[in-house]
């Protein structure tokens, strides 16, 4: 008769699903027998599917030991007193229809979660804890399969559930971690590219099932299941690229971003227009970009969404590059492609809200757990979707974990955090009565201050030199200052305030240009108070706001020109430069993601002509560092001229960091071409005409300066010097001194 039997209570609580830590019952305990003291383990299982069972040694020279059956529910147990010196063993078991399989028993194999893991986690700052949390695939004591991992601190009960055990949830349940709320199980045999989720139970009794928070893979949707993928197999080429970056600060360097949502960038009409691979756009894609000078790509959220009209911004698998263009190493193999090509790689990143999926984030263990539980906090009005608490550092760390791990895991050169505006105020887009006021009765999130500053901080540490961009729409000071000086800790900052009025100014008519003038002026006297970029992005081209071609005025000629001027004003104008795909070559249509652009209308003289001339621009930008050098500070531009509303055009130059080299851009606005228009400059030479938008080869009216002019001694504007120049309708012309080399 076995003396160190489970006891019936903890037989039952096994049998309803309902311990917390079944591996202090299930698996081998080692006892000593009352009667005579000698040492032997008591090896007990739950399967529900065995009629019979047995231990079998892994001694290939003993037999196979039939387990009691303890109750009709399936509970099995058996005493071994022979042998038990680094005792291995297995199941062999007989179901109930008289079909054998064999099992490793995943109760036998310790926990890989240490206790500093589980201090750092605790404190938040557990910031590579997805090289633990989630699923890994790994080997104990010479078996393989996968550790699961996750965190829910209010269930009474979490399993693992999927195809190798029928998603039952009576086969694997997990063990918890005492005061922390983790939760491991090793269950042996599990592979690659299986699929699993988490049944939960809640302190109320309810069931959840749920997608892994920190799944490395998903499957497609509308499926949502996590598959178990290997972190670290993917061999990178891109070694160089990285230690380059590392000593490369972003300030002075040229930066000129195409942005890309990979899923409507292009489709393959011989394939019936399906979306490109991760590999086939490291290709296409790498190929365009380079041709058309772009220094980075960003590319609109790539983790795991279910809904496609989201572009990506209802995020569900934060740790998993979305499955609708492959698996996570062809994403790996499109990075380090773009690296070969010289390309940095951006990707939207969303910390500021989850969707309300009941798969996914929300209410994960019963409990508001990464949300607020109070909607006037934790629901966001415009978008229909859930506010992270910042202020649990458990979340915290979720989200700066994730952080890190796109730029360690995936060699992304940047992070354009998307929403911050949103995080930074209680009462965005809220009404009186529908907020409430921080400790100090302010607007101010001050959990989210603090996230923000720690992400930025722990980023930079790790990886210096990496993008941090800030999309923020408001005033807010000092987002782009580092923390020490009081800032949020970004390294740029999206200038939504330069885009709004410039879109405002170049959509009316050129007659009326002149009683807006100060709408392309005015954003001078902010320019150097963050490090801006530029943006003209896939916001401006949806839900009715019109293509960019479609938003200028004018006949079919005059809307071109109008566009090629308001690229020129743009990559004059001081800040980085983003552009949305499908702008550079005019696409009439407003961007819908369930399309291709619509690449055949380079089949037609003016798109072509259009996409050429943002080649051009951009070239021409990308070698000359008066364009980009100085683009922080009043050091790197000059007005020439900003006063001539009436004939609506600016004048201006920047400037190297030398202050030598400088280049001069005139934007005429209007329609009307100008003879003998004189421009002051600051040294006496020959000006080189390096630009014309009106160029013939852009499809302009060819009217120009015939390659350059030399100037005069005649005193203009605020210098002793000047150049009469021919100005095109509706143009940019960018003049360089031509000097001795």
């Amino acid at each position: 008769m076995m003396q160190n039997r489970a006891s019936e209570k903890d037989i039952a609580r096994i049998v309803n699903c309902e311990h917390h830590h079944p591996a202090s019952v299930l698996g081998p305990h080692a006892k000593k027998t009352p009667a005579d003291g000698q040492n032997c383990i008591s090896i007990r299982a739950y399967r529900p599917d065995a009629k019979i069972m047995f231990v079998v040694p892994a001694n290939k020279n003993a037999k196979p030991i039939e387990m009691q059956r303890r109750n009709d529910d399936g509970f099995f147990e058996a005493e071994i007193t022979t042998g038990l010196k680094n005792f291995r063993y297995r199941f062999s078991a007989i179901d109930h229809s008289d079909t054998s399989f064999e099992i490793d028993d995943p109760y036998r194999f310790p926990s890989l979660l240490s206790e500093h893991d589980k201090e750092q986690y605790l404190q938040g700052q557990f910031y590579d804890m997805y090289r633990i949390f989630g699923a890994h695939v790994t080997e104990i004591d010479g078996i393989t399969g996968a550790n699961f991992v996750v965190w829910a601190p209010n269930a009474t009960r979490v399993s693992v559930i999927g195809n190798f055990n029928q998603w039952d949830g009576r086969y694997h349940p997990m063990n918890v971690h005492a005061y922390t709320g983790i939760w491991e199980l090793f269950i042996p045999g599990i592979a690659e590219n299986e699929i699993y989720k988490y049944e939960i139970r809640t302190a109320n009794g309810a069931l959840r099932i749920k997608s892994d928070p920190l799944a490395f893979a998903c499957e497609l949707r509308p499926s949502n299941a996590s598959r178990v993928h290997q972190l670290g197999q993917y061999a990178w080429k891109d070694d160089d690229w990285l230690k380059r970056r590392s000593k490369k600060e972003p300030y002075d360097q040229p930066i000129s971003i195409y942005e890309v949502h990979l899923g409507s960038w292009k489709l393959k009409p011989e394939a019936e227009n399906r979306v490109l691979s991760y590999r086939e756009l490291a290709h296409e894609l790498s190929d365009y970009v380079k041709e058309m000078g772009y220094t980075h790509v960003e590319l609109m959220p790539i983790a795991e969404h279910p809904f496609d009209g989201s572009w990506g911004y209802q995020v569900t698998g934060y740790y998993a590059p979305t499955s609708r263009y492959g698996p996570p190493d062809d994403f790996k193999y499109f990075v380090d492609h773009m690296h070969a090509n010289g390309i940095g790689v951006i990707v939207d990143w969303v910390p500021a809200h989850f969707p309300k999926d009941d798969f996914a984030l929300r209410r994960f263990d019963g409990t508001a757990l990464y949300e607020h539980d109070d909607p006037r906090l934790g629901e966001h009005p415009d978008w229909g979707t859930l506010i992270f608490n910042f202020g649990r550092y458990e979340v915290a760390n979720f989200l700066i974990a994730n952080a890190v791990f796109w730029l360690d895991e995936y060699h992304i050169d940047g992070l354009r955090v998307d929403a911050v505006a949103s995080m930074l105020y209680l009462d965005y887009s809220r009404e009186e009565g529908q907020w409430i006021p921080n400790k100090y009765g302010g607007r101010e999130n001050l959990d989210a201050i603090d996230f923000l500053k720690k992400l930025n901080e722990t980023v930079y540490n790790q990886f210096p030199n990496v993008l941090m961009i800030a999309e923020e729409s408001t005033a807010w000071p000092s987002v782009s200052r580092p923390t020490y000086l009081g800032g949020l800790g970004f390294n740029l900052k999206w200038n939504m305030g330069w885009m709004n009025d410039f879109l405002e100014y170049i959509q009316n008519d050129p007659i009326h240009r002149k009683f807006h003038h100060s709408k392309i002026t005015f954003s001078l006297w902010y320019a150097f108070s963050e490090n801006f970029v530029l943006v003209l992005s896939h916001d401006e081209v949806v839900h009715g706001k019109a293509s960019l071609l479609s938003k200028m005025p004018g006949d079919r000629w005059q809307m071109f020109a109008n566009l090629k001027l308001a690229y020129g004003f743009m990559y004059g104008h001081p800040g980085k430069k983003l552009l949305f795909m499908g702008g550079e070559f005019g696409q009439w249509r407003e961007w819908n993601e369930k399309d291709g652009l619509d690449w055949h209308l380079l089949q037609y003289d003016d798109h072509r002509n259009l996409q050429s001339f943002v080649r051009d621009l951009n070239h021409i930008y990308r070698k000359n560092p008066a364009l980009w050098q100085l683009d922080f500070t009043a050091d790197g531009f000059e007005w020439i001229d900003f006063q001539d509303a009436d004939s609506s055009i600016v004048i201006f130059m920047r400037k190297a960091k030398d202050q030598k080299d400088f280049v001069l851009f005139l934007c005429n606005f209007t329609p009307v071409p100008r003879y003998e228009y004189r421009i002051g400059v600051p040294e006496p030479g020959f000006y080189q005409e390096v630009l014309n938008s009106d160029a013939e080869a852009y499809g302009g009216s060819n009217l120009g300066n015939y390659g350059g002019v030399n100037s005069e001694a005649v005193p203009y504007h605020q210098f002793k010097h000047s150049i009469a120049v021919t100005v095109p309708p509706l143009s940019v012309l960018v003049f360089q001194p031509q000097r001795e080399k």
